[in-house]
């Protein structure tokens, strides 16, 4: 079974004034009463989109740029982890087809896809820190021949997987390119809004035709990141307010109540709120940190803070996968849902302890947003961004597409 397979049962800044106000006047709200500024879902997107506005803003960019100049930690060690890696060298060579196959029953071959887009991100990356155009013009090969060659995404239900996963990350990867001379930005966008949006779209309106409950977070996770990335790359406000109202009221397992179902406050001194996926295993769990944290970061270079909504319960639920990965013991609630199309029930009456302490490179952009924008005290969120730093990226966590479930190289890009 895949690592995200279902249960057995299965350059240029256009900053909004809106977004100048919530970032500003919202933030400093937040820092006063520790508290994050409240979002509507109604009109959530921006008047005018920021650009770039996904995982990395202006302010991201130049930061790690005069830091790594200067030979300062932990930028530096972030930056030396992110040239070692292959991927990020300017010599990659794009490997485009026409369709992408994830799941069993088919010819997989979307490993060529994550390797790709992990190359193109990686070498975007070193464009915009390092400034090297051998890098920039690497990513734009990579980005432009997907354009012009990918068609259609397939395979069983993994397809879904494949299409929220890869399409966020994808996007991200062209918006640090965008404005770059020779990026068929167009393209691309075609490829995004006829390729990956309708298979997001599907997932998140009718499940697979399958009970809603059926599926795990990160399956609505991967999605709803998709369809935000591509609202943002493609100025989409229809589908950036479909991302956000899902991530608020969504009647799948990915929206925030049924990502973190059960609250448990002040264990210990800190506020606690176990994930969907708890019981299930660590490494899916720690997955869904990566996914969820994807989302909020990118909703907050667009000026809405999805990682406060509903009394910051993501950063509870990230609290409670932290302290259980470093050891600790945590309060856990049976979990029961319904499978298949009949909804016949299941439960898990205990912790997953599988994939325990799973390394992967998602706490770095938690801890740095609620612990430096913040000034939050992330107890378990910190301990774990400096016990896994300087973070990798793909590549770096292995072959299989566990390890390319996340961008990365949160060291670099977020230490503040």
């Amino acid at each position: 079974m895949s690592r995200t397979s279902p249960h057995p049962h299965s350059q240029r800044t256009e900053l909004s004034r809106r977004g100048l106000l919530r970032t500003a006047g919202g933030l400093t709200a937040a820092l006063a009463l520790g508290t994050g500024f409240a979002a509507t879902t109604a009109d959530a997107a921006p008047a005018a989109f920021t650009h770039p506005g996904m995982l990395h803003n202006a302010g991201d960019i130049n930061r790690a740029k005069v830091r790594v100049a200067a030979g300062d930690d932990p930028w530096l060690s972030g930056w030396n982890k992110l040239t070692a890696n292959s991927h990020s060298q300017s010599t990659w060579t794009a490997n485009p087809q026409a369709t992408v196959y994830r799941g069993s029953g088919t010819p997989e071959n979307y490993g060529i896809l994550y390797n790709d887009i992990a190359a193109a991100y990686q070498n975007a990356l070193r464009w915009q820190v390092g400034g090297t155009a051998a890098n920039a013009d690497c990513a734009v090969r990579i980005l432009n021949a997907w354009a012009h060659t990918l068609t259609s995404v397939q395979g069983n239900a993994d397809r879904f997987l494949a299409a929220g996963i890869y399409g966020w990350q994808f996007a991200n990867a062209a918006e640090l390119m965008r404005g770059y001379a020779g990026f068929d930005l167009a393209a691309f966008q075609e490829m995004m809004e006829n390729v990956f949006y309708p298979l997001n779209n599907s997932f998140l309106t009718n499940h697979n035709d399958a009970c809603i409950t059926n599926y795990w977070a990160n399956w609505d996770l991967c999605n709803m990141a998709s369809v935000l990335a591509i609202g943002i790359l493609n100025e989409d406000s229809a589908k950036y307010d479909q991302a956000v109202t899902y991530f608020k009221t969504g009647a799948g397992n990915g929206s925030i109540q049924h990502a973190v179902p059960f609250l448990y406050p002040n264990v210990d001194g800190y506020d606690l709120g176990q994930w969907q996926e708890s019981g299930r295993d660590q490494g899916h769990t720690v997955m869904g940190m990566g996914q969820m944290g994807a989302i909020c970061e990118m909703a907050w270079n667009q000026g809405e803070d999805l990682y406060s909504y509903d009394s910051r319960r993501f950063m509870k639920g990230a609290q409670y996968v932290a302290k259980y990965n470093l050891g600790n013991d945590v309060p856990y609630t049976t979990y029961t849902w319904g499978t298949g199309q009949s909804c016949a029930q299941q439960s898990q009456t205990v912790l997953g302890s599988g994939s325990r302490g799973q390394v992967r490179p998602v706490w770095a952009m938690l801890h740095y947003h609620y612990n430096r924008r913040l000034n939050l005290d992330d107890k378990y969120i910190s301990q774990m961004c400096f016990s896994v730093a300087p973070e990798g990226g793909g590549g770096d966590y292995g072959s299989t597409s566990g390890g390319y479930d996340q961008l990365g190289f949160g060291t670099l890009m977020y230490a503040k």
